[in-house]
């Protein structure tokens, strides 16, 4: 079988990768019966000289190959008839400026793979770039802090190398005694956690942090229960909620009375509370100064996210009595960072990890004839129609509203 690592087309550029040379030259030594090609490009992270001095073949062409790797979408002129892609579609979600994209997948035979459907049978995602969306979203989020109050001026996370980097300039300032509120049980609010945790910030739990005062800064890592409660008063669990987030109400406002800096790891579900509404901004006891949405769904959960921002132009103010969007520096405003590609701004490491999930959870399954239904489940299209598993996708593709 011939596996391709294509160049990323997409604007504005993108320097991930699927692998690293080093995961590359891991994935040939394990599987030699594989050939490997590399398309040449100019923007990724890593140089067409690094793979070549990994001893792979770096190519204009990689037409010849069966199965092709990319992390963003392929624009449509470059699609290969016939071919296996895998790629972040942003299309099982019928995000409408993509439904000509999976049009043009259904057209061409492509059997499409999309990143976020590669599962296990539970449903939880293999591989992913949230754990570094977490890392540079509570980098940004400390950043914004000092620029609001021009008390620190931490360099962009662009111009850093990797996470050490991050956490070596987070070392260096001093902050305030602030309370500091991450949600989320994933791999973002793990990533965000890790940094919080290299700053020696003292984590204290959900009771000590709606409760006490301290005098250094501290955080409390909170799960849905923890800020949203059953209607009925019942105390259930975690799947509970999932399965029935109608039945619940948010309990965010408790923690909004307190906290100084929010940072929002959590997967937002359908159907679920939202965490603080336009109105609950509005309020007295609503103490919440700085915002890094990494969840970054807009006009949804998060009242003061009205967009997403970017990493070129990152912070924003909302103020919540008129609703708007304004200077982020004005009086009274919510200091909003939601950027919505934040991995982008690490691009070495999000790689090296995103390569070293895929050769384990992925890869394996072209050798062993799937054994465990990895490739099954995430397959999106083949033979020019979508799979059973994504028809609920028919009417976006027929573009029936």
């Amino acid at each position: 079988m011939k596996f391709g690592i294509i160049k990323e087309r997409k604007n504005p550029p993108d320097r991930r990768v699927v692998f690293s040379p080093e995961k590359l030259q891991e994935f040939k030594e394990k599987y030699p019966e594989a050939s490997i090609k590399v398309e040449s490009s100019d923007i990724r992270v890593f140089s067409d000289a690094a793979y070549k001095a990994a001893g792979l073949e770096v190519t204009e062409n990689v037409s010849d190959c069966d199965v092709l790797f990319g992390v963003k979408e392929v624009p449509i002129n470059a699609l290969i008839n016939n071919k296996k892609y895998f790629f972040f579609s942003h299309t099982i979600k019928k995000q409408p400026y993509n439904r000509e994209l999976l049009l043009a997948i259904l057209e061409k035979n492509i059997e499409l793979y999309d990143h976020e459907t590669i599962v296990k049978e539970n449903g939880l995602r293999l591989i992913g770039f949230g754990r570094y969306a977490g890392i540079v979203g509570a980098y940004n989020g400390f950043r914004a802090i000092g620029l609001t109050n021009e008390t620190f001026n931490l360099p962009k996370a662009e111009h850093l190398d990797s996470q050490q980097e991050l956490i070596a300039e987070l070392k260096k300032i001093k902050l305030p005694n602030l309370k500091i509120l991450l949600t989320g049980n994933g791999k973002v609010a793990y990533g965000a956690k890790e940094m919080l945790d290299a700053m020696s910030i003292k984590e204290v739990s959900v009771n000590d942090y709606l409760n006490n005062s301290f005098n250094e800064p501290v955080y409390c890592l909170a799960d849905v229960l923890d800020y949203n409660k059953r209607k009925d008063g019942q105390t259930l669990d975690n799947f509970d909620f999932y399965d029935h987030p109608e039945k619940y109400e948010s309990d965010f406002m408790r923690f909004a009375k307190v906290s100084d800096f929010f940072i929002a790891g959590h997967f937002y579900g359908n159907g679920a509370p939202y965490l603080f509404t336009r109105e609950d901004a509005k309020s007295a006891d609503f103490n919440i100064k700085y915002v890094a949405d990494i969840s970054c769904d807009v006009d949804g959960p998060v009242a003061s996210t009205l967009k997403a921002s970017t990493i070129a132009d990152p912070i924003y103010g909302y103020n919540p009595q008129t609703e708007a969007e304004v200077d982020y520096k004005d009086k009274d405003v919510i200091v909003v960072m939601a950027v919505d590609n934040l991995p982008c701004e690490l691009p070495k490491d999000a790689s090296e990890g995103f390569g070293e999930m895929f050769l384990e959870n992925v890869i394996p399954a072209f050798f062993n004839d799937d054994k465990d239904g990895v490739l099954q489940r995430a397959k999106m299209t083949e033979n020019g129609k979508l799979t059973e598993r994504f028809s609920y996708l028919q009417d976006y593709v027929d573009g029936v509203e």
